[in-house]
């Protein structure tokens, strides 16, 4: 099936942060556009206000009419459904042309000259980062990012069709379905061993994907990863690297050195020396693609960043309140490193909603050490996302596992009363469940106390 061909396209899943994207894309040029997921959100209700039917309940009965000639019918799918899904079947068992998000992510951008981040952290802010640096040098693109540009205030992006700029996920192996001009790796730290099994094969994953890059093309990769590319890092020897660092009001002033030039006090305003890296990387790839140095050093400071990306909910003098997607033991050193550089000596008490019994599982160890560097941490229920519950993995025995005298147990209902008994300076919330659902009632509730 040819994309042309189409009339319709239904979303199962299409609350998905990718796949709202996606949703978005097909909307724009024209196609209907329908779907189903498991719980209302503030992107679907956006996707609902934009004309987009969407149902609650898997149920064939709720599918539209429209959407029932697989002639023109196109059906995406997230690998994170089940497969006893009603609906699912149905389109399985009556010969519709069905497609995981990242078979489409591919089929959109082949005949584009495509930038792809890849990286277990870090892609979700690179590829929103270089969707701003190319918007500011003029580039016509279309970019599909895995999070809310504070920018664009959207996960999608059309301003041309030329160039497109997508993340490269290793779930699922999705990836792989990717053939992009420009390449980067931000990291390939052991995740989603569900998938996987060992971290020998994620990594192996990464090395398949970099033979994905198109013939003539460009990897650009962290410098202390095991693969051959042009490389960025923080002060150290790499092709493109970040040096002579300082903070000036919450701001980081540094020089940037390109294997052609020295680009003095760039600015760049995300806290966390991950951020500066993720911005090292999106400045590296549009640079290779042809844009100006010095246009790209000035577009780094006016980046606003990425919701539930170190995202300041309240910045006062007395207390100070970040929200961040962090669900990895890596992620949150990286939280915990940016908020003791911006804030030094300040309590700071760590929320945080572990994110799948199998993840817990196999980071438990690395879970209580990330953790146990906050002053206070209060633990909610791990979040099962796609997973059924693994016996004796639960929030209370990571709760065992950290070395910190002030740290709870609590239930999501009692969030907010025990951060109001803790009065911390500095509060983080963390996780990739619904715990970003909670950020704008916590907000609320403190910003009105203060």
């Amino acid at each position: 099936m040819k994309l042309k061909d189409i009339h319709s396209v239904y979303f199962i899943g299409i609350g998905g942060i990718g796949m709202s994207a996606l949703a978005r894309y097909f909307k724009h040029i024209g196609k209907e556009v329908s779907g189903y997921d498991r719980t209302s959100s503030p992107i679907t209700d956006e996707l609902i206000e934009n004309g987009v039917a969407i149902h609650f309940e898997d149920s064939i009965h709720l599918i539209s009419e429209n959407f029932k000639n697989k002639e023109n019918t196109l059906v995406v799918y997230t690998p994170a459904v089940p497969s006893t899904h009603a609906e699912l079947n149905y389109f399985q068992a009556n010969g519709y042309e069905i497609k995981k998000r990242s078979e489409v992510l591919g089929i959109i951008t082949k005949d584009t000259f495509c930038f792809a981040v890849a990286g277990t952290h870090g892609k979700t802010t690179t590829t929103c980062i270089l969707a701003h640096l190319l918007q500011e040098c003029k580039v016509p693109f279309t970019a599909f990012l895995g999070g809310i540009s504070e920018n664009f205030n959207s996960n999608f992006v059309l301003e041309g069709t030329e160039y497109s700029v997508v993340e490269a996920d290793e779930f699922d192996r999705s990836f792989l379905q990717l053939s992009p001009n420009i390449a980067c790796i931000t990291s390939m730290d052991a995740d989603h061993l569900d998938i996987y099994g060992t971290g020998e094969e994620l990594q192996k994953s990464f090395r398949d994907f970099t033979k994905k890059i198109k013939s003539g093309g460009v990897l650009f990769v962290k410098s202390e990863l095991p693969l051959k590319g042009i490389t960025f890092g923080i002060e150290d020897d790499s092709d493109f690297s970040i040096e002579n660092i300082s903070i000036e009001q919450g701001t980081y002033v540094f020089d940037l050195i390109t294997p052609k030039e020295v680009l003095k006090q760039v600015r760049f305003n995300k806290p966390g020396r991950h951020n500066l890296l993720n911005g090292l990387a999106a400045f590296a790839m549009a640079e290779k693609a042809g844009c100006a140095a010095k246009d790209l050093a000035k577009a780094l400071g006016t980046f606003k960043g990425v919701q539930r990306r170190f995202s300041y909910q309240i910045k006062e003098e007395d207390f100070v309140f970040i929200d961040d997607y962090a669900h990895h033991p890596i992620e949150i050193n990286a939280v915990h490193q940016a908020i003791r550089e911006m804030h030094p000596n300040e309590e700071v008490t760590a929320v945080f909603q572990p994110h799948l019994f199998s993840r817990t599982k196999d980071f438990a160890e690395d879970f209580a050490c990330s953790l146990s560097q906050f002053d206070a941490i209060l633990l909610l229920d791990i979040y099962p996302a796609r997973e059924e519950p693994i016996k004796g993995i639960t929030s209370e025995w990571l709760l065992d596992k950290i070395d910190n005298p002030k740290k709870k147990l609590i239930p999501k209902s009692d969030l907010i009363s025990e951060i109001k008994k803790n009065k911390t300076k500095i509060l983080v919330t963390m996780g990739a469940g619904d715990i970003g659902l909670e950020v704008p009632k916590i907000k609320k509730e403190l910003a009105y106390a203060s």
